[in-house]
């Protein structure tokens, strides 16, 4: 890496992806920090940030932070992660095709463009890093969780396959898997069910009422999930090491979770999952 690494952090308006952007910077890195909103702009701006427009559903904004990025590096960039993304709570059944699609065009199809648009740039330098925010449910399925686990899985697969087919590039991708972490994510999705799902319609309702508690917080608080801090120091890992892993777990629910489903018979462990709520 050069003195003044760059990176393209993206979903920079909160949670993880707005600290890691400000503690990359304060590691030394030249951070170019993506947000929606005009005041999370400014407050990026304001902390000595580069900000930049970014909405991963169009297409143009994907392109033109791609050039002003470019423009302002000299043609160059170091590393890119993609963060920003939501979550669809829904069972299966409730949850329409459109507002499916909606969640990967936000999670997955926006990721691909932009991702596409920075790999010629790292092959001409040699080297570069890529490295994904997934989630453990691209690993484990869980109730409530199918539009928001299917798009991690669709980013699982498309970003090791990625990194098969730039093997010896100088390239590398890796994954990181988070779990729990302390961010608006929660509040976000009570939103996306509210404005998405028949709750009182569907035959899932009492399971809804249940998540509806956890997510709007007066349900019992869960004693594992950690600050945005500990996902910055995975990312720090996947960026500097030689030849940085392809998948980095944080939280202990995201440890036990990929161990248990190694050890146990698939059937036992899908019903083990389908208890937990």
């Amino acid at each position: 890496m050069t003195e003044e690494s760059t990176i393209i952090v993206t979903g920079c308006s909160s949670g993880i992806g707005a600290y890691c952007a400000r503690a990359l910077a304060k590691d030394g890195w030249r951070v170019f920090a993506t947000a929606r909103r005009a005041e999370d702009l400014a407050a990026l701006e304001a902390d000595g940030l580069e900000a930049l427009y970014l909405d991963y559903t169009d297409e143009a904004s994907i392109a033109a932070l791609v050039e002003a990025v470019l423009e302002r590096t000299g043609g160059r960039l170091d590393a890119l992660f993609n963060n920003g993304a939501y979550g669809q709570t829904g069972a299966v059944e409730d949850v329409s095709t459109d507002v499916l699609r909606a969640q990967f065009e936000a999670n997955v199809f926006g990721w691909h463009d932009l991702t596409r648009r920075i790999v010629p740039v790292m092959r001409r330098q040699g080297h570069g890093r890529i490295v994904q925010c997934s989630s453990i449910l691209g690993l484990l399925p869980y109730r409530f969780r199918g539009p928001y686990s299917a798009s991690k899985y669709a980013l699982e697969a498309l970003s090791l396959t990625l990194r098969m087919e730039l093997e010896g590039s100088g390239i590398f991708v890796s994954l990181i898997e988070p779990g729990p972490i302390a961010s608006k994510f929660t509040a976000n999705a009570l939103k996306h069910i509210r404005a998405s799902i028949d709750i009182e319609g569907s035959v899932h309702a009492e399971d809804y009422r249940k998540q509806l508690a956890r997510l709007d917080g007066s349900g019992p608080p869960n004693r594992h999930k950690l600050e945005p801090d500990a996902v910055h120091a995975v990312l720090l890992k996947a960026l500097r090491a030689k030849r940085p892993k392809p998948h980095y777990l944080v939280t202990t629910p995201a440890k036990q979770g990929a161990f248990l489903k190694r050890v146990m018979p698939a059937d036992w462990f899908y019903r083990l999952m389908g208890r937990m709520s």
